[in-house]
């Protein structure tokens, strides 16, 4: 099971707080995300004098049952459900919930602003934050997903609406959440891409465990990859130490194939000994070598002024690494 499906199946198992909200507010954002699933999912169906139905087909057993319970508890519709099993063992089973066209579905939808049809759910019902997490949830128990934690962090809502793609951006900007869309094919995708907002989501809507899952993961790969930065780092200064000490041997061997390191000045002399001696030691080392005598700056002037000798003998010697 993906972690999308479990993050849907969490949430599909959401109690609303009877304690701290009051019955209305309850019952108002349990109508707004019955009806924002259907957005996302669902068909119209019309029928003769007027009457309508609706029908939403979906791979999560647990979204069909959160629905049926609420057509047929809320609402009291007759509610079929038709399962068609997947042809193979990769194929998930599809639920499909159909409301034939009826006097009582007309209204059930008019409840839920669904009919007439409209392009997003009237704003007044958005004034609370139950309903506002309401909505979010809903919307992604229509057609949202998200990658498994191990991965990119990517969480979206798909829908074929524009208008309501934009209405799911809006709820997000209230919970400061910046959403971006994009258009793929006849889809809408409201999108969220870094890990702080996905998290945020993930809270909002409802899903503390998938949450827990998320951040546990997020921070053990926020640690592998401070580690190797640290890594790459230190990697990246030692071969930078190499690559000087093997252009200052390098050094050393063209003058001494010109003259004696004897005939060199004391100073420059005495620094070549020691590094011809200590061929992979870094400048630190070498100031540590020569216990304090001359600091790691000194050192490195000094080698600085044997590598402009040997360039003198032999313009290109130091490429020759």
């Amino acid at each position: 099971m993906s972690f999308a499906e479990d993050v849907k199946n969490e949430l599909c198992s959401y109690e609303f707080d009877t304690i701290r909200e009051s019955k209305e507010d309850i019952e108002l954002a349990m109508k707004i995300e019955a009806s924002c699933l259907l957005r996302m999912g669902g068909s119209i169906l019309l029928g003769m004098r007027g009457s309508v139905g609706i029908r939403l087909a979906t791979a999560n057993n647990a979204v069909a049952r959160r629905l049926l319970g609420t057509l047929r508890n809320t609402y009291e519709l007759q509610t079929n459900v038709l399962v068609r099993q997947g042809l193979n063992l990769r194929k998930k089973n599809m639920y499909t919930l159909t409301v034939e066209p009826s006097e009582r579905g007309r209204a059930a939808l008019e409840s839920l602003a669904l009919w007439p049809v409209t392009e997003q759910i009237p704003r007044t019902w958005l004034k609370g934050m139950e309903a506002r997490r309401a909505f979010l949830r809903g919307a992604f128990l229509g057609g949202g997903s998200v990658n498994k934690p191990q991965s990119d962090y990517h969480l979206e809502f798909m829908t074929g609406n524009e208008a309501f793609a934009k209405e799911i951006i809006y709820v997000l900007r209230l919970f400061h959440i910046a959403a971006r869309m994009t258009e793929r094919k006849d889809e809408y995708i409201v999108y969220l891409k870094d890990g702080d907002s996905v998290t945020s989501c993930l809270q909002i809507m409802g899903a503390p465990s998938a949450l827990m899952e998320f951040e546990n993961v997020r921070i053990v790969k926020t640690v592998r990859n401070q580690i190797n930065r640290q890594v790459n780092c230190e990697t990246a200064n030692l071969q930078k130490v190499v690559d000087a000490a093997v252009r200052q041997i390098n050094a050393i061997r063209i003058i001494e194939e010109h003259q004696e390191l004897s005939d060199l000045p004391v100073k420059l002399r005495q620094v070549a000994i020691l590094r011809k001696e200590n061929h992979e030691a870094s400048l630190k080392e070498l100031e540590e070598i020569m216990d304090g005598a001359l600091s790691k700056s000194g050192i490195g002037h000094r080698l600085k002024k044997i590598e402009a000798l040997a360039l003198e003998y032999d313009p290109h010697g130091l490429d020759e690494i």
